[in-house]
This record gives C-alpha cells, structure tokens and sequence, in this order.
C-alpha cells in the first residue's frame, strides 16, 4: 500500500501542484517571519548588549508606584554629583559616570525631524581622564564644551547631510535652538541603528535641558580589573540613598533583550496572522483536492477493497500520500521562507529603516515549526477524505462512478449546520446587549461562520440560480457553465470558501474602521471648538514658552495648555489637568451630564462621567487631594461631563495647578484663530513657533486621524492578509477547474463534436469560475457587514457618537476582486479543456 501511494503521488504530479503550491506559501510565511524576527531581534540584542559594554553597575531610581506623589525635580534629587563622586571612590570601581538623557530632535536642511520620534534622544558626553568618552569614539571634529555646541552621531550626521562646523536646528522641549555641530561620533546604541537619531551635548547643558543642574538620571561605572559586577554591585548598594537602586550591567543587557523581544511580538503577530489565515484557505484546497482525486479513483480503491486491502490500508493509503505532499511542500516552504526573511531585511534598509548588521538566523525551532506546520495541515485537510475513501464498497469497481452522496448525508449537513448558525447568531446577538460580550461574540460569530461553511452547499444552488438570467445572454456556454457549477455542491462549496473567509474579515473590519472612524470624527468635532491642537510630534511635554508664543501671536483669539500634574486623591494616584479656565469654555464643547463648565477658576474642578461614577462624585462634592509638591487643598466640583478620546479626567485652572508644579510642562495646547482653520492660519502658528521640526500643529481632523490610527495600521495588515488569501484562493479555483476539466474530458469531448467551438469550451469554463468566486464573494461580504455590525454595537458602549456605515464602493471593489480571482484562475484551465483533442477525450473512460 505504501509503494502505491507513491506512485500515485507520480502519478498525479499535476494535479498536487497547487496543492503544494497552496501548503508552500503557508509555511513560506510561517517560517519568513520566523527568520525575519528572529534575524532582526538578535541584530539588536547583540546591538544593545554593546552599548552595555562599559556598564558593569548602574544606579538608577527605584520604581515605586504606590510611594508619595512626586514632581519631576523631585523624582531626580537623589542622583547628584556627591552621589557621583562616592561611587567613583568605592573599592573595586574604575570609573563612575553620570547620564541623562531626553526627546531631541533634529531637523534636515529642510525642516523636516529626522529620527524616529519616541528614539530622538540627547544625552551627555561625559570624558574621561583621557578626554575622551569610549562610549562615543569621534568619527571627526571634537567633543562639546558649551552650551551652543554639539555632537552628532554619524548615521543622523550622514542621513542630514552635516558635516562638523554647520550650524543645526534642533527642538528639546518646543522653542528652537540653534547649535554648532562640532563633533561625529560612531555607536553602538541599538536605537540608533534601529532609525533613531543620538545627539550629545556637554554635561551642564544637557543636565539643564534635560534635568537640573546638577542632577543625574543615571550613574554608571566600570569596574576596575579583577572585580566582578555583582562584588561591584555589593559595595555600590551600602551608599545608595532612599529611592534609588542598584543593577548590574548584565542585568540591564538581559531586560533590553526582553524588551527588544517583545517589541517583536506584535510584528511577528501580525506576519503569522497572513500564514495563518493563508494556511487556513490552504486547507480547504487540500481536502477539495484529495477529495476530487479520491471521486476520480473510485475503481482503483474499489478494487484495493476487492482484493483484500482493509478500510484502514485505503486510509493510511490517502494520508501517505497527503504525507509526501506536505512534506515536499514544508521543505520547499522551508527554503523559500528563508529567502523571505533575508528579503524583508533587505526591504527594511532600502526603505530607510536602520537594521543593525548580523547574521541571518534559521533556529532548529524554525526549521521544525515549518515542517510541522507543512506536514500536519496537509495530513489533516486529508483524513475525511481518506475516510471517505475507505468507505467504497468494492462493488464500485464495476461501475464506472462511485455514487453520489446520499440524502441523509445532506441532511445530516445541513441539519449540522443549520444548528451551528443558528446558535452563532443567536450568540453574536446576545452579545450586542451585553456590556462586555467580546467573548460571546467571538465565539458566536466562529459558530456562525463554520455553520455557513457547512450550509454552503445548499446555499449554493439558489444563489447560483439567480445568476441565471444573465448567464443566458452568453447562450448555451453560460446554461452549462450554471449547471457545472451547481452539479457538485460540495465542490463548489469547498471552493467558493476559500474567498469567502478572507472577505469576510476584510469586510467586517473595513466596515468597523470606517465607521469607528466616523465616530472619532463626531466626537473631535462636537468636543473641540479650538481650531488647532499643537503637541510635540514624540509626544513628550511642551515648554510652557510655546503657549506663551501662540497666546502673543495675533491670528490667537483663545488658547489653553493642558498640563497634567500626578495627585494623590484617597488612597490612589489622580492625574490633575490643568487648563486656561477664562478661555477653555471657548475651545471646548463638553457633553456635561451633571452641573457645568462655568468658568473654572479657584478650587473649581470638573470631572468625567466614568471617574465620578468610580468616586460617587456629584456637583458640590468636596475632594480632599494632596498636589505633587506635598501640599494639601480641596477642590469643589462643579460639573460631571462624558469624558472622551480628547479630553478627560479632572480639568481645573491652571492659576490653582500651577504653584504646586515645580517644572511646568504642557501636553498640547488648544488655539482658536480669528479666521477658524486655514492653510493660512496654520502657516502663522508654524512661523510663530520657528518652523520647528519637533512640534506639530494639528487641525480636528489630523487630531481625529491620530486617534483613529490604530485601527487604519490594523486595516492595512487586514488588507495584506486579504491579498494573501485571494492568492491561495485563486490556486484553489485553478486546482479545482483543472480537475474538474480532467474529470469531464469525455463531457467535453462530446460537446465539441456536436458543435460547441473552442471559444464555447473557453467561455463555459470561464463563466463557472466567475460564478463561483462570485459566490464566495458575495457570502463573505454579506457575512462581514453582518460582523461588522454586531461588533459596532459593542463598541457604541465606549463610543457614543459611534454610527454603523457601509463603504459601498470597497465592498464594490471586493466584489470585483472576487470576479477578478474568477476570471485569472480560469485562464489556465479554459486554455487546457479547448486544447483536448475531442476523439481521445470521448473514448477516455
């Protein structure tokens, strides 16, 4: 039995290749995405491990989320120069120097911020007794020494065309500074060669940029010949002060590697969702494949049974050779995913992305993952018809078709069915009353899409029945192809499945992000009357002299900065935000469920819905609260309103915010223009602020989009997993019309010779492929408004100004799509069924 599977693998290398095909793209992406990640995390691990290389012990402030509030200048005061200074002296310590760091950007020749936001940092050169930092060799030019000097590392220096001696526009916290650029260095910082920029300045200056005179945010040292990190780290830990903490250098290298992991994750997520869902398409490529080769081979296994093979040897037959196909399909896989990952880094740096150097890795767990992977979806998409197989009574050998499926077997199907869809949509809508149904729902819409995935077959003959009517303008080419379509159920269900399932995830999410994004478009525009909102583009705090310039500027008419300062209130931590109280009514159109805005001022405060109903605060409540500085006061709320995207929490004046703060710092800062939103008014916010890189003047709308982001990045990896899907599903319409042409040649053959031409043959296969893919088409699109829907209804709960809208031109264009899978698989098989020579064909048994 076993040599006979073999050869009927050989035997059928044809018709199993877009099997492979199919199983091959799986594993392809599986195991691409598996070499990728793990390529690219290594190449920054061994990265960030040498920026630890003159680190063996660094101290840092400890981490205590339930200790007293405390303010910026506060959270620094325990690493200052004398701290320095002891370390330095302890025995076994080489060296000790102190750090800090912050947002830096740097702009081009152009204006534009080069870096990646979050990874345009500044730090401190700090020289040893040589004069140097080991840190950052000098690729040219020397180390800063004041305060209008600085150095640059040389990827940033490269990508903005300086050289040392140009004078560079930078941005630290909002107003523009400009510096002498006297120093390139080299380094091995892993955010740095991951796109980000590193810009130095001397100790003093970047203490006062970045912190305080004086004041460290960290403390590193080397340790001298002999002693190891952990002695170093002993003698470290009996001077350290309250609120700080000792760590080794390996320590912090093994908790970047975690990071560097994890951060990871979502991309090697979303990458394995594409594998995932193209394997899951795959899937039912294999079993209509096997399924089909087992209908033609109905003599052969009849005859297996006739001369004494077991139901079980017929079995074990199919799945050796599902065996062999996915095995060959795994390793070919295998290869071709590796090609991928070396691809997609070198597409990372010929796209602008910095990928550290470092060798490209192929774990024994990849290569395994991808085999596995490979050989078990084939073995299983397999089985049922390797069971169905065993099943042939020996006398079918002497019929020349085994015979079709039985009526209780469809009505066993559909009665399965019909009851997986109905308890997935009675789930899905049960879950849409609930407040938080987000696994009911899940579990109900899987339900429902394996019920419709089973009713197929009976849903395809009314549904096909309806393109009738315009199948018989194309005459007797279009009346065979409906009844081709409609002559195997399940073949035709198996197909058209493959399409229905990427539509459906496609149409669904299309139809959530557009309508989650309409939602976020309402609410911007009933919360905010300001015409600009202006932010650092890193989202870091604003120097409070950029409101100051925007309040000065004569296109301003109001203006507010919103800066938050942390609070003790009770027993927990309350972020108080400050605002411009005269003015906040005016840029501002808050939705208040209790009380009013008023004008706030004094101890007044207002506060969202959800923290009131948290704290059982009412207009007139009392609230006992202890501000940063360690002060205590009281603060009387005067209104409860519905707290959004934009703005929440609890909003008081900044005149009562402001003394407690002992570094002032803004989140944005909300602007009202005499003439409302125009390119004009934009263009003199922009000059009044410098032109500067690092801050970003945004209008509702780039407010509504920054908001709505999430979900477009979650649209546009849907779309590629679409693009994945209709990939596999056009090989699974190919395989099944190239068979199904195999197995009607003696059909076909008939036709021609009673005067069907070549161009009949062509269209009648065309037409049945157009008709199927429209099939899977239209139940996909139909079943992802109704996800849709359901999942809108949920999120309506958070997002009241949600409303459900349909996109009817993408799902125009998904339906074109699906005709378009139609019209290419057809191609092939169309081209094969007109080329059959007509007298071979009809004395082929």
């Amino acid at each position: 039995m076993f040599r006979t599977a073999l050869r009927n693998v050989l035997a059928h290398k044809a018709r199993l290749l877009m099997t492979v095909l199919a199983v091959m793209l799986g594993v392809a992406f599986v195991s691409g995405t598996l070499v990728f990640t793990s390529t690219l995390s290594d190449a920054l691990q061994t990265s960030s491990r040498k920026g630890f290389d003159n680190v063996d012990v660094a101290i840092q402030r400890a981490h205590d989320p339930d200790g007293p509030v405390a303010g910026p200048g506060a959270a620094r005061s325990a690493l200052d120069q004398k701290l320095l200074n002891e370390a330095a002296r302890l025995p076994g310590a080489a060296s000790a120097t102190g750090t800090v760091s912050g947002f830096t950007a740097i702009a081009d020749k152009h204006g534009t911020m080069i870096g990646d936001g979050f990874s345009t940092r500044g730090a401190n050169y700090s020289p040893g007794p040589d004069g140097t930092d080991a840190r950052y060799p000098m690729r040219g030019g020397t180390a800063p020494k004041g305060p209008h000097e600085f150095a640059l590392d040389a990827r940033t220096a490269d990508r903005g065309g300086y050289k040392v001696g140009d004078t560079v526009r930078i941005s630290v916290d909002g107003p523009v500074r400009e510096q002498k650029l006297t120093g390139v260095f080299t380094t091995d910082d892993g955010a740095v060669s991951a796109g980000g920029s590193l810009a130095l300045f001397d100790t003093a200056t970047a203490q006062k940029l970045f912190a305080a005179p004086g004041q460290f945010d960290e403390i590193d040292l080397k340790a001298a010949p002999g002693t190891s990190q952990t002695a170093l780290k002993d003698a470290v830990e009996k001077i350290l002060p309250h609120g700080t903490e000792a760590t080794t250098g390996r320590q912090l290298a093994d908790a970047q590697a975690k990071m560097i992991a994890r951060s990871m994750d979502g991309m090697k997520t979303g990458l394995l969702a594409f594998a995932g869902i193209a394997l899951f398409v795959g899937i039912f490529i294999i079993a209509n494949t096997f399924t089909m080769l087992v209908a033609q081979r109905t003599r052969e296994l009849a005859l297996l049974r006739a001369v004494g093979a077991s139901r079980r040897q017929v079995t074990r037959s199919v799945l050796t050779e599902a065996l062999v196909v996915g095995a060959v399909a795994a390793v070919t896989g295998l290869a071709a995913g590796i090609g991928i990952g070396a691809g997609l880094r070198a597409l990372m740096g010929a796209t602008g992305a910095r990928v550290p150097d470092g060798p490209l890795v192929v774990s024994p767990t990849t290569v395994l993952i991808s085999l596995l992977v490979g050989i078990v979806v084939t073995v299983l998409a397999a089985w049922l018809p390797g069971r169905r197989a065993a099943k042939i009574p020996p006398v079918a050998a002497m019929n020349s078709v085994h015979a079709p499926a039985s009526t209780k077997s469809l009505v066993v199907r559909n009665t399965l069915g019909a009851l997986l869809a109905g308890a997935g949509t009675a789930a899905v809508l049960t879950a849409t009353g609930m407040s938080d149904g987000k696994i009911t729902m899940g579990a109900g819409a899987a339900l429902l899409l394996i019920g419709v995935f089973v009713l197929t077959p009976l849903l395809s003959r009314p549904l096909i029945a309806l393109a009738a009517p315009v199948l018989r303008l194309f005459g007797i080419s279009g009346v065979l192809a409906r009844q081709n379509a409609v002559r195997n159920p399940r073949r035709t269900a198996a197909t058209a499945s493959a399409l229905m399932i990427g539509l459906t995830l496609i149409t669904g999410l299309t139809v959530i992000a557009g309508s989650v994004q309409q939602g976020i478009d309402k609410m911007a525009t009933a919360a905010l009357k300001a015409d600009y909102v202006v932010s650092m583009a890193s989202r870091s705090p604003l120097s409070p002299d950029v409101a100051k310039k925007l309040a000065a500027s004569p296109e301003v008419t109001a203006s507010s900065p919103l800066r938050n300062s942390p609070a003790r209130i009770g027993t927990t931590t309350e972020y108080l935000t400050g605002v411009n109280g005269p003015d906040f009514g005016k840029l501002t159109s808050l939705d208040f469920t209790e009380g009013a805005l008023g004008t706030l001022g004094g101890d007044r405060a207002v506060v969202d819905d959800a923290l009131a109903k948290e704290k059982g605060w009412h207009p007139g409540s009392r609230v006992p609260v202890t501000f940063e500085d360690g002060k205590r006061g009281t603060l009387t709320v005067t209104g409860v309103y519905r707290g959004n995207q934009v703005i929440g929490g609890i909003l008081l004046d900044n005149a009562t915010l402001a003394p407690h703060q002992k570094h002032a710092t803004d989140m944005q800062v909300m602007v009202k223009t005499a003439h409302g939103a125009t390119p004009e008014a934009k263009d003199a916010l922009v000059s009044a602020l410098g032109k500067n890189p690092a801050i970003t003047v945004a209008d509702k709308k780039d407010v509504s989009d920054s908001i709505a982001q999430v979900f477009t990045l979650m649209l546009n990896m849907v779309y590629g997993l679409l693009a994945m899907a209709v990939i596999v599903a056009v090989l699974g319409v190919i395989n099944t019309l190239a068979m199904s042409v195999f197995e009607r040649s003696q059909e076909i053959g008939m036709l021609r010779a009673i005067g069907l031409d070549r161009r009949g043959i062509k269209r009648m296969v065309r037409l049945e492929s157009l008709v199927i893919s429209l099939f899977g088409g239209v139940l996909g699109i139909g079943l992802g408004v109704f996800f849709g829907w359901a999942a809108g209804e949920l999120i309506s709960g958070s997002l009241p100004t949600y409303a459900l809208v349909l996109p009817w031109g993408r799902m125009a264009v998904f339906l074109a799509v699906s005709a378009l899978v139609g019209v290419l698989a057809a191609l092939w098989p169309a081209r094969r069924a007109a080329r059959l020579n007509m007298l071979q064909a009809i004395k082929a048994e």
